[in-house]
């Protein structure tokens, strides 16, 4: 724990101005960020006596370990900086609002020759235009599936549009009228983009034109006594009043506005916001957040504002915002806001009237959520900090330990050995953290000089983060020698060019965008107070070896082991049992599940690129397609390798040099293992009696032995 006077600013160094402030840790990450009208009067508010602070803001200049700031020329500035400095840092001390990623989305690609309307989840596109979000995706499809009687839009993936203009048949909807089939050039690019256009204005709220002509389509179409299309446009209108009949008129001058409610308590806050366009609810959500600091209701809007508009622009941003507290100042916030849109927006307090109901109306959800929210976490929170408990007092640790870290072998009978780093903090897994490592040191399976390698690596780039960043203390110095070789990034990214990544960690195709002192969390960066790995005493002692080798002696190791769920420490004989209702060992045997788990995925992912080699990947300049090309032609490697020089040439876009190079490779390679009859245990031969390798793909043999065999296998 810091004491907040060593490391604050002497008096005049704080600029009088408009700014945005970061407090940092000892470990120099980013824990809180802060805007001010005035730098100098909000940081002299922190740096008063202890006892007169919020506890969660004493716990957080305690945690600090230093602060800088940034002076901008504007409130507007200072906001948008704000923003950006806690999407991209993630303070832990900061309001941070549960991402919405998850919700559904109703997506138009506009961007497309042929618009498609699909349900989307995630980051928004360019060109594509979204309407929601809905609460669940089946309400996408219903509405989707009502309108499509008037609107037929293209609906289906790229895989069976190529398809079906590759066989001149539509699909099912395309036949029952439900696509207007641009697959098969029913309706022209120009004529689907507008009925995509005229779909996107029915969701905008734009319905009343499209009812008003349907109409008189009808009437006209009875007049002249074309009753059969009278009646489909009869069905057209009852397609469209039924999908509008999904959302209610809420705001009858039909108001283009998002409504915002806060429920909170002391610790707890609930956002819940309704978007109404065109007088009817188009779509609903909310976030539940921690109040990790002393906040407003006015500041908790406008941290919701920022994580709602934070990235929109144009009509995403809508002309009016109701919330139920202004921010303070309201001005700036405002006019961020207008800048979004580019046009102006009314930040207000509903009133009177049916927006002040519907406020209401929002609010009361607001409260629900909360209270389903305490519900549900209220047992979570108390079992896990029961485990967390228990571990500490069974392995006799100092303290709970809130960072546990858990380490797991893979391989098949020796091939394609790899490991997994899994990272849980506060008893839930941390994702974002995992690591993944290819075991290069050595061939062949040994588990226990596995482990040994992959706690050195990443303990050895700990040590060097630390000397890198100045955190050693004076005389001490830190072990830094040889890379880890073959590290890859938690999705299974490696070194772009396949060469060891060194300790800094650069050489990884995202390295370059972590920066020096971004406050991110770096790769290794950060120590565990628990070690755990699977397995039992050989494991254990090899983790022990390779941190008291590198000189770390503050953090704690154990193994669990399979067979009994006995937790191993280093230097005991005797195993460690907890009680099979034990909490804290439930939370192991997830931690270890999910290290196991982690491992097998990789290493199953690495033998299956293996399994797909082919003598053809090492032939430079042959790309996919051309060797799709002599695999089709010849049907088989074994019969390329057979070709002749000029046979190879006969092939639609090989040229004499790349056959003769084509020949050369396949010469060196050695020849694929014979395929084998898993029923009989024959080796199949072909028709001139020689074994024969089947192919399921080009270069992918057909591995002996069942799927459960192979599987029994696997470590």
């Amino acid at each position: 724990m810091a004491d907040p006077s060593s490391y604050r600013p002497r008096p005049g160094e704080i600029p009088d101005s408009p700014g945005v402030y970061r407090f940092r840790d000892e470990h120099r990450r980013v824990i809180y960020v802060g805007k001010a009208k005035s730098l100098r009067q909000r940081l002299a508010n922190y740096f008063q006596d202890l006892a007169n602070l919020h506890p969660r803001t004493r716990t957080m200049v305690t945690t600090a370990a230093s602060v800088e700031w940034t002076v901008v020329s504007t409130e507007v500035e200072a906001l948008q900086l704000e923003y950006s400095w806690i999407k991209e840092f993630d303070p832990r001390f900061n309001v941070k609002y549960r991402d919405d990623k998850s919700y559904p989305y109703l997506a138009v690609t506009m961007n497309e020759e042929f618009p498609r309307v699909q349900v989307m989840r995630g980051h928004k596109k360019k060109g594509v235009r979204y309407f929601g979000p809905y609460g669940h995706a089946w309400a996408i499809r219903d509405t989707v599936d009502l309108l499509l009687r008037v609107f037929p839009v293209r609906t289906c993936s790229a895989g069976v549009f190529k398809n079906a203009a590759r066989t001149g048949r539509p699909c099912l909807l395309g036949y029952i009228g439900k696509c207007s089939a641009p697959c098969v050039e029913r309706i022209s690019p120009e004529d689907h983009l507008e009925l995509a256009e005229e779909f996107c204005d029915f969701m905008a709220g734009r319905t009343g034109t499209y009812l008003r002509r349907l109409e008189r389509q009808m009437a006209d179409a009875a007049e002249e006594m074309e009753y059969e299309r009278a009646a489909r446009l009869r069905d057209d209108i009852g397609a469209l009043k039924k999908a509008m009949e999904k959302s209610a008129v809420v705001l009858a001058d039909a108001t283009d506005a998002d409504l915002i409610a806060v429920a909170e308590d002391e610790l707890e806050a609930a956002v819940q916001i309704f978007h109404v366009r065109g007088g009817r609810v188009r779509g609903q959500r909310g976030w539940v957040t921690d109040k990790v600091e002393e906040i407003t209701t006015g500041a908790l809007v406008e941290h919701a504002l920022q994580q709602l508009y934070g990235e929109e622009t144009g009509d995403a941003v809508p002309k009016e915002v109701l919330v139920p507290a202004l921010p303070d100042p309201v001005e700036p916030v405002q006019q961020w806001l207008t800048e979004r849109r580019g046009s102006g927006v009314s930040l207000r307090i509903p009133q009177r009237g049916d927006k002040k109901a519907l406020m209401a109306t929002v609010e009361r959800n607001a409260q629900q959520a909360l209270v389903l929210h305490k519900t549900k976490r209220a047992s979570d929170l108390t079992t896990r900090s029961r485990a967390l408990e228990e571990i500490a007092e069974a392995l006799d640790l100092d303290s709970a330990p809130l960072r546990i870290e858990c380490y797991d072998i893979s391989h098949l009978q020796g091939d394609d050995v790899v490991a997994s780093m899994v990272v849980f903090e506060d008893g839930l897994a941390r994702k974002s953290e995992y690591r993944r490592f290819q075991i290069k040191g050595f061939a062949g399976q040994d588990d226990v000089r596995s482990m040994h390698e992959v706690i050195t690596r990443r303990f050895r780039r700990y040590l060097a983060e630390k000397e890198r960043t100045g955190e050693w203390a004076d005389g001490q110095d830190a072990d830094t020698a040889g890379p880890g070789v073959g590290d890859v990034a938690s999705d299974g990214r490696v070194p772009a060019d396949g060469r060891a990544v060194p300790d800094d960690g650069e050489a990884l195709v995202d390295g370059p965008a972590l920066k020096d002192d971004d406050g991110r969390p770096k790769r290794f960066a950060y120590p565990p107070q628990l070690v755990v790995v699977d397995g039992g005493q050989p494991q254990v002692a090899a983790a022990q070896r390779a941190l008291d080798e590198l000189g770390i002696d503050d953090i704690a190791v154990c193994g669990l082991a399979k067979r009994l769920e006995e937790v191993w420490l280093p230097g005991d004989d005797d195993p460690v049992v907890l009680p099979r209702t034990s909490e804290g060992l439930y939370l192991l045997q997830r931690v270890r599940d999910e290290a196991h788990r982690f491992a097998i995925t990789y290493q199953r992912v690495k033998r299956a690129k293996r399994f797909r080699s082919s003598p053809l990947d090492d032939v430079p300049g042959l790309g996919e397609t051309r060797k799709q090309a002599l695999i089709k032609h010849f049907g088989s490697v074994k019969k390329l390798r057979a070709a002749t020089i000029d046979q190879i040439c006969e092939v639609p876009g090989i040229g004499r040099k790349t056959a003769e190079t084509v020949a050369v490779a396949l010469a060196r390679a050695t020849p694929a293992a014979p395929a084998v009859n898993t029923a009989t245990g024959e080796i199949m031969e072909d028709e001139d009696g020689a074994p024969e390798t089947t192919t399921d793909a080009p270069g992918e043999p057909v591995t002996a032995g069942t799927p459960d065999e192979r599987r029994g296998q696997e470590r």
